[in-house]
């Protein structure tokens, strides 16, 4: 099992970011899909999950409304648009399957940041 996160950066409050998470080694239309960060001195938290056809999502309150999962089942990616970036968005994302898998990618940094 394998993630690979990318699309993150450096970026101002208010733009938009999209990251992308290439995953192998399992039946990826077959697992929930999910997004989480990490920012510093914090314990990792869940920020979005899409079920396996990409018709159901959920998100934090924190990311509600500013954030948009979604999946390429065909490309074994899935997908987080985030718009309206605020500082409190900077950290590592990443993402995994449901159940989580001991598995975790290297993560794509994002800042937020004037």
């Amino acid at each position: 099992v394998r993630f690979v996160e990318s699309g993150g950066g450096l970026v101002q409050p208010g733009v938009s970011l999209r990251l992308s998470c290439g995953a192998s080694g399992f039946t990826f239309g077959w697992y929930v899909m999910t997004w989480y960060r990490q920012a510093p001195g914090k314990e990792r938290e869940l920020v979005a999950h899409i079920g396996r056809a990409g018709a159901s999502t959920d998100y934090a309150d924190s990311v509600k409304g500013r954030f948009t999962i979604s999946r390429d089942n065909a490309k074994n990616t899935v997908y987080l648009q985030m718009n309206s970036l605020k500082p409190e968005d900077t950290a590592i994302y990443y993402c995994n399957r449901r159940p989580v898998t001991a598995y975790w990618g290297q993560g794509t940094q994002v800042t937020v940041s004037s």
